[in-house]
């Protein structure tokens, strides 16, 4: 020990006249143990230094921390002493290394991070974020993070933008296992464990363990630090080899800014970018709108067991729709290319997945993936008839749009269509909605000049319906980026020529007619899609969205329900019944707020409206007023966004009541049970519902959204509206006189027979409410018409 001793005095008499952070490491004989001397001026010894320094020793040599001690003298500089079990054979770490880190433990926060902040940024810069940021970190951060390393975390902080803004970075440390990947998350406020662990895990990452640091300023951020696995060796190049693309990724996830769904796993194991995850996803939730019942975890199983059918898949893609990379010769020879991968597929799910992926690649007319509209979301305009799995009837086009926010479809059967558009609440099978829909229209429109079409859009981010406020403001701009994008593949016409969207290639004829409508949850929405196609310039300026404040007002003139009602007159008129001064007793679907189901039930004084529904409430008056209850209704239908709730209940009749939908049971009074038919007690409103369909009235009235009469051989399944399976009554089971379908799809094609063959008097859904249809595309016409002659210059716009 006599040299050991000899080097210890040395270095403590250079210290003596200036004290500053110096280490000796000195090994046992038997390499068992290593001993770390360490000095410190003794203004900076404190026991969470001494555990900080002890932590980095034994870090550095893999060694586990058996004893230490302190000693000080005179000089004003103290010695810790550490004795480390190191005998896994771990070599005698960098000296000089970890004198530095220490040394930049000890000599001050703020000087060591501003001098690494100015290896990056302007001097300027990295000291007004180290005024900013140097004194917010922790103790514990401070001392076990590098001044480079904690650099590199206030420029992530220091970028986010918002309390939204998610980061993340990428990094290793000094001695991790082969494998082990480290990953910090930054945000404004804290990300919670249940929301990053589910992230992580579907881009193939297990998570090990996870270190939260939180600024003493909040608002200055937190940093989440992750010690992670790969789920997969496969994964290890594509992490590596583009880091920042992943890290991209995964901080859109956490912000909201794209899907947290076992698709982002594609970019580890079969390298993909996160633009190939977006097409992959996009075309998967299309597929299983038109039926598709294989989950996420069997799409990404296909892919990612096929790597090469998977790359040339997006050949295929950027062959046909890149305008920077469109070749014919480069399509054939990734087609080429999918026939000779698929051949290597055994699994028939997987065969028909990735078959199915083709075709509608193959069948895609027109995307704005390479446009910048892509950036808020992304439209596919597709050959239906050429996708030969999907169900009848086929549209002639259609428009999926697909983002994190808000799904939608545009159906139409022929070039020359219209129909509405609306707000879907069938997050799962909106395609199947649209289309009854457009098939609806489609026969609506055969006495007029075009075909029918019909759109749909679900928004997948509504926050609770009880902020009112906030749910129409989410609603309402998803029905913004569902307009927008469609707009994005559509044709323009200016000065009489077509005029194709730019970066969007075209693969059928010119296709400038593109016209929409109101629809469910959309009657207000008119002027908000005409503002739209003004500010975008397109051709058809406000007669793009029929109604809106400079078109005709479905609601105030009262035009669908009073074609409707027209029906209703000769079905009883064919009994010698008067419903315009001989009181009917009615039930119906709908409230007062709405444009059919309000103006109808003000279309006669002598209406006794027995009961009613909508998704919010059940209305029940056994035997009303008829001048009251118009009176009520009247005002009802005046009074903004108005509910059964807001009915005067003074009003009803005696056993009458208004009940939420929401309520677990309904007790029944004897005057409910007996109008319906049912026993006194209590009953679901499900239930409740389906009696009332049932119910021993003169007509139906039909003004809400809904399936709700199928015939008996039917099934639900076939009727494709899952979200009333449980009130679907069966038409042998009406008891009604008549059926008022002034709302689209009330029964099935198949129930209405039914429902005739019985004795019933109803017509079908296109005849009841084909005024409004009329009116609309009387509106269309005569704006087109006028509007060519503004822009000619013939006539000029004054405004009322």
């Amino acid at each position: 020990m006599g040299p050991l001793k000899e080097r210890l005095t040395l270095t403590t008499m250079s210290l003596a006249d200036r004290p500053r952070v110096a280490i000796e490491l000195v090994a046992a004989p038997l390499d068992r143990h290593l001993f770390a001397f360490v000095w410190l001026p003794r203004d900076e010894l404190s026991t969470h230094r001494r555990l900080a320094i002890a932590e980095l020793i034994a870090q550095a040599s893999g060694g586990l921390l058996l004893s230490w001690s302190i000693a000080m003298d005179e000089s004003g500089a103290a010695l810790l002493r550490y004795v480390m079990d190191v005998r896994d054979g771990h070599p005698i770490p960098d000296q000089d290394a970890l004198e530095r880190r220490v040394e930049a433990m000890v000599r001050g926060w703020p000087a060591a991070v501003q001098e690494a902040l100015a290896a990056l940024v302007d001097p300027g810069q990295a000291t007004r974020l180290t005024l900013r940021y140097g004194e917010q970190f922790p103790s514990a951060y401070r001392d076990a993070t590098p001044a480079a390393e904690a650099a590199q975390d206030i420029l992530r902080l220091h970028a986010l933008a918002d309390p939204q803004s998610r980061g993340a970075r990428l990094y290793s440390r000094e001695g991790d296992d082969t494998g082990t990947i480290r990953l910090k998350l930054y945000a404004l406020g804290s990300i919670s464990l249940s929301d990053a662990v589910p992230v992580l895990e579907n881009f193939g990452l297990h998570v090990g363990e996870e270190v939260p640091t939180a600024l003493a300023n909040q608002a200055s951020g937190n940093i989440h630090d992750f010690c992670l696995t790969l789920a997969s060796a496969r994964g290890s190049d594509a992490i590596f080899r583009d880091g920042s693309a992943v890290e991209i990724a995964i901080a859109s996830v956490l912000q909201g800014a794209a899907e947290n769904d076992r698709f982002n796993a594609l970019m580890m194991e079969a390298g993909l970018d996160a633009r190939s995850v977006l097409l992959f996803r996009a075309l998967y939730r299309y597929l299983r709108q038109t039926g598709l019942t294989y989950s996420v975890l069997t799409a990404v199983e296909a892919l990612r067991k096929a790597p090469a059918v998977a790359r040339a898949l997006i050949e295929l893609f950027a062959a046909r729709h890149d305008p920077e990379g469109r070749s014919e010769p480069k399509e054939k020879a990734a087609l080429a290319a999918i026939e000779a991968g698929l051949t290597e597929v055994n699994a028939i799910d997987e065969d028909r997945i990735l078959r199915q992926l083709r075709d509608v690649i193959r069948a895609t007319l027109r995307t704005n993936m390479f446009a910048p509209a892509a950036r808020e979301a992304t439209a596919f305009k597709l050959d239906s008839e050429t996708l030969g799995f999907l169900p009848a009837p086929v549209p002639w086009r259609e428009i999926f749009v697909y983002s994190p926010r808000v799904e939608g479809i545009h159906l139409r059967a022929g070039p020359i269509a219209r129909g509405g558009l609306r707000w879907s609440d069938r997050r799962d099978d909106f395609r199947t909605e649209i289309l009854g829909l457009m098939k609806a229209q489609r026969v609506k429109n055969a006495v007029i000049v075009p075909t029918g079409a019909k759109g749909g859009f679900y928004p997948k981010h509504l926050p609770d319906p009880a902020d009112r406020a906030a749910w129409l403001a989410e609603g309402t701009e998803s029905y913004r980026i569902f307009i927008r994008t469609l707009l994005s593949v559509t044709d323009n016409l200016v000065e009489g020529k077509v005029v194709h969207p730019a970066s969007v290639i075209c693969h059928d004829d010119d296709d400038p007619y593109f016209v929409v409508a109101a629809d469910k949850g959309t009657a207000s929405f008119s002027d908000i899609a005409n503002a739209i196609a003004i500010d975008q310039n397109f051709w058809l300026g406000d007669a793009f969205a029929s109604g809106g404040s400079v078109g005709y007002d479905h609601k105030a003139m009262g035009i669908t329900a009073k074609g409707a009602w027209v029906s209703v007159q000769r079905h009883f008129a064919e009994r010698g019944l008067d419903v315009q001064s001989q009181p009917i007793r009615v039930a119906g679907c709908g409230d007062m707020s709405g444009d059919v189901f309000g103006n109808g039930m003000l279309l006669s004084k002598a209406i006794k409206l027995v009961a009613a529904f909508d998704h919010r409430h059940i209305f029940f008056d056994p035997d009303p007023d008829p001048a009251q209850s118009w009176e009520e209704r009247a005002r009802l239908f005046a009074l903004p966004r108005s509910s059964w709730d807001d009915y005067d209940r003074r009003l009803i009749s005696r056993g009458g009541g208004i009940f939420p939908r929401s309520a677990k049971t309904i007790s029944l009074t004897p005057q409910i049970a007996e109008t319906l038919g049912l026993k006194r007690g209590d009953i679901e409103p499900s239930a409740l519902i389906s009696a009332i369909l049932k119910a021993e009235v003169d007509l139906i009235w039909f003004g809400g959204i809904g399936t709700y009469v199928k015939a008996r051989a039917e099934s639900n399944g076939e009727v494709g509206d899952r979200a009333n399976d449980l009130l679907r009554v069966n038409a042998e089971d009406l008891r009604c006189i008549s059926i008022g379908e002034g709302a689209n799809l009330g029964l099935t094609q198949a129930a209405r027979i039914a429902f005739s063959l019985r004795g019933g008097r109803c017509n079908s859904d296109f005849i009841d409410n084909s005024a409004g249809v009329d009116c609309s595309d009387n509106e269309v016409n005569i704006k087109i018409a006028l509007d060519a002659e503004v822009r000619s210059g013939n006539l000029s716009v004054r405004s009322r």
